[in-house]
């Protein structure tokens, strides 16, 4: 079975992927079996160029197919924050709960279209060369919520809600979730090129 490295350490992100891909028949893993990788400083200013850097960095270190994907949060209103920052935007890369909060206070007050967010997806497929064969991006638009709703997904999710569904991330099936998200529609558009380079 062909092999698909995650270039990242995110249980949760691998998850995700593993839902939207885990039916090609490709076998998904994402760093922790190769605990020499390399760490990819992430210095890009746009979450492509980090996905890039992921992918042409790893798969080469690795001998691996390598998906590097970089994703986040966009505010208009506060200037396109946390952007690539997302993760750590708080400080501490993947406190969720100190992001949260910095959100939720930096938007104190604010009402109506200044609470309008997406969240964006980028993600670079690299063969074992470290040659990108692919780049693809997915977005999804929302508003941000006044409070934390739902225990599902991770990130920004229990404050990034969909109006149409009345719901934010935290509360929608993941089924519903991948239908979708930015990450669900990045790797939809994925799919085909996957297929065609593991001749699935």
């Amino acid at each position: 079975m062909p092999r698909l490295v995650l270039g990242s350490r995110n249980k949760k992100k691998l998850a995700e992927l593993v839902e939207l891909l885990g039916d090609l028949g490709v076998e998904l893993t994402d760093l922790s079996p190769y605990p020499h990788a390399p760490e990819v400083e992430e210095t890009g200013t746009t979450f492509e160029a980090n996905a890039r850097l992921k992918a042409t960095t790893l798969a080469p270190a690795l001998g691996e197919w390598v998906l590097g994907e970089d994703s986040g949060l966009v505010v208009p209103a506060l200037g396109g924050q946390p952007g690539v920052y997302s993760a750590r935007w708080a400080g501490k890369h993947g406190d969720d709960a100190a992001n949260n909060a910095k959100l939720l206070a930096e938007l104190s007050g604010k009402t109506g279209d200044d609470r309008a967010a997406y969240y964006v997806s980028t993600a670079a497929l690299a063969d074992p060369t470290g040659t990108v064969v692919a780049v693809v991006e997915g977005r999804c638009h929302g508003v941000i919520g006044t409070e934390p709703r739902g225990s599902g997904g991770f990130g920004y999710d229990p404050l990034f809600v969909i109006p149409e569904y009345h719901a934010s991330f935290g509360e929608l099936s993941s089924r519903v979730k991948h239908a979708l998200s930015h990450r669900g529609r990045a790797i939809a558009k994925l799919r085909p090129v996957i297929r065609k380079v593991f001749g699935l």
